[in-house]
């Protein structure tokens, strides 16, 4: 983020938390120099409140922080990322290279070097410097961590979870450039606390029960009673790449030889599956897609620290995680190449590190990311941080994609209205999730915004339809970006004011299938009672969604071969084109039934049957135009790539 608000042009960066920190941050640092230490209240969670506090943190426990630093010259990087990702500007698609870009805009090596220098000196081991410069890593004992930032760490309460934080606004001198510092607290990517390891066991293991249906509609569960006055369908068992391609009109994009060839995607997850090329052949072979040619997926991981950290990650549920994001961009771009970047932990840094080795690389046209925090409470300067890299990623013209979350307003898991981080970043695509219908001959039956509440049955009857919340797309109002430009004449007022004074940036931008119960057949080794193997089963979340999109971005770079990068701008001129379709609420209830296996694997433990009631979004509506929960709609195949293609 700038040492300064940003004002003007497209005004899709403005952090407004960060105005008067960053303002006195450069005044400090032109004026006081080495010696003077500067507050960083940005620097610190929500959830950090002291008197929350409920023990300190050991002090020989290990800390992975960075010390975030400023572009040079903000004003003109933003002015430029706006003008390389707009069509109707003359300098649209003039990317720079990675080299360029670090030449004109990365940050003094003198200011990092001195960043390096001190964090030695407060007995702090550096760690990693990137090529971009854009921060400095270090690592070091809490009790270290304490006296170099002039602050506490303990524990709090996270929901469900137990976390490190400050217990004081942290300083350090008032070096120049310096943004923020991440990493004392753990409010990383939203992942189950677990362990971690890099070796770790596979998932657990999971099997769709039967019955479902091999098309929507095609079996009703007569077994169960009825709901909304008639029988309901069973789910189906989950969709093909040839489904997909029918319902949203990529057919004739197949036919004209669009697969993906020649281009490349970035998958961004934590850690990195020992299976991954044999799931992803098997479910291809499987399921009547090219397997992966000699060369086609690669893995850029990052090296070990010196020291292991304890992060609050799930490492085998990751692994799920990147064999989806690579299974469906392979549906639909089965020809793209696709790098792999593991970060090396769930933590906002790690995955952070990961995307600025694709950006510093060059090492792909489009990044796609299926992982988030729930809500805006992390530090503003870790924020600010992550809109940094988006913006170098958008100068280099590549796009980055985001999933906008799976707790569609945050409402049930969070107790407010919030929409999910990096997805609310005003320079990501973010990606909304619906529940699709398609018919026995690939047609498209109905599509609306995802959002489902959930019924059991007791004593034979459901139990007050519709049931609790159980998930949806992710969407809403954010309360710390200020609205872009792309979205002044798309957004209502009413989403856009949505929390009252400024207009701000609303999510998503774009939506496709996220449904669960109306996802795709993946292929995971997973841990099974009898062994790791091989299974597959029915997913979705916006984790699909956005892999989709990134998948179809590819598509159309290669239809106009250039890079379209940061799809935004482009994307919000074609709204209410014939290249987007509108989803729209359902004209009433419709429900689907789900069967599942209470140990989760086999019938032997029995079977439970739920009531899926669609269309269950509650504060977050789907409506005519842009909405908070589908974003401008879904694209339409085709005519999405030439529209984009038209519009150069």
């Amino acid at each position: 983020m700038s040492s300064r608000p940003r004002a003007g042009g497209l005004g899709l960066a403005a952090l407004l938390p960060l105005v008067t920190l960053l303002t006195a941050l450069a005044a400090h640092a032109s004026t006081a120099g080495a010696q003077v230490r500067i507050s960083l209240p940005d620097s610190v969670p929500d959830w950090a409140v002291p008197a929350g506090a409920e023990e300190p943190a050991p002090p020989a426990e290990l800390v992975d922080l960075a010390v975030y630093m400023s572009w040079r010259d903000p004003a003109e990087v933003t002015a430029l990322a706006e003008a390389v990702s707009d069509p109707a500007s003359e300098r649209y698609g003039h990317y720079l290279s990675a080299r360029d870009f670090r030449e004109r805009f990365a940050p003094e090596t003198a200011d990092v070097d001195a960043v390096a220098a001190w964090l030695r000196g407060a007995g702090l081991q550096v760690v990693d410097i990137p090529a971009n410069r854009h921060y400095v890593a270090a690592e070091g004992t809490v009790a270290r961590v304490e006296a170099a930032f002039g602050t506490g760490l303990a524990r709090y309460h996270v929901g469900d979870r137990m976390l490190r934080g400050p217990t004081a606004v942290p300083s350090m001198p008032a070096l120049h450039g310096v943004v923020a510092v991440g990493g004392l607290d753990e409010g990383g990517a939203e992942m189950r606390p677990d362990h971690e390891t890099t070796d770790a066991p596979a998932p657990a293991g999971f099997v769709n029960a039967p019955p479902c249906s091999a098309w929507w509609g095609q079996r009703l569960a007569t077994e169960v009673p009825p709901a909304y006055g008639a029988v309901q369908p069973y789910v189906p068992c989950g969709y093909t790449a040839a489904s997909l391609r029918s319902a949203y009109d990529l057919d004739r994009a197949a036919r004209r030889g669009l697969d993906g060839r020649g281009q490349t995607v970035a998958v961004t997850d934590a850690y990195a599956s020992p299976t991954i090329r044999d799931d992803v052949d098997r479910v291809s072979r499987t399921h009547g897609v090219q397997p992966l040619a000699a060369g086609q997926l690669t893995e850029v991981l990052p090296p070990p620290r010196p020291t292991p950290q304890t992060v609050h990650c799930d490492a085998g549920a990751w692994y799920g995680e990147e064999s989806l994001d690579v299974e469906a961009v392979h549906l639909l771009a089965p020809r793209a190449n696709v790098v792999y970047a593991g970060a090396r932990d769930c933590s906002n840094l790690a995955l952070d590190e990961a995307i600025t080795t694709v950006l510093d690389g060059e090492l792909a046209q489009v990044v796609t990311n299926s992982w988030g925090t729930p809500g805006e409470d992390t530090g503003p300067g870790q924020l600010a941080a992550f809109a940094d890299t988006f913006l170098q990623a958008a100068i280099e013209g590549i796009g980055v994609i985001f999933a906008s979350g799976d707790n569609g307003d945050q409402v049930a898991r969070r107790g407010v209205r919030s929409v999910d981080f990096p997805a609310a970043a005003p320079w990501v695509t973010a990606v909304g999730g619906t529940s699709l219908g398609i018919g026995e001959h690939g047609e498209r039956v109905f599509e609306t915004g995802w959002g489902i509440d959930r019924t059991g049955l007791d004593g034979g009857a459901w139990t007050s339809p519709p049931g609790s919340f159980l998930y949806g797309s992710g969407g809403g109002t954010s309360r710390v970006f200020a609205q872009p430009r792309y979205q002044e004449h798309a957004v209502p007022a009413a989403l856009a004011r949505y929390f009252g004074g400024h207009r701000a940036r609303t999510v998503p931008d774009l939506a496709m299938d996220g449904d669960p119960n109306t996802g795709i057949i993946v292929g995971v080794t997973q841990a099974f009672p009898g062994g790791v193997r091989y299974g597959e089963y029915r997913i979705g979340g916006t984790s699909l969604a956005a892999p989709l999109v990134a998948a179809l971005e590819l598509l159309a770079d290669q239809r106009a071969g250039m890079h379209h990068g940061f799809l935004n701008p482009a994307l919000y001129r074609l709204r209410g084109s014939g290249a987007l379709r509108d989803v729209l609420a359902l004209p009433g209830p419709m429900a689907m039934v789900r069967a599942d296996y209470v140990n989760r694997v086999d019938a032997s433990a029995g079977v439970t049957y739920s009531l899926r009631t669609l269309g269950r979004t509650h504060s977050l509506h789907t409506a005519r135009g842009y909405d908070d929960v589908t974003g401008l709609g879904t694209p339409r195949g085709m005519a999405f790539i030439e529209a984009l293609d038209r519009d150069r």
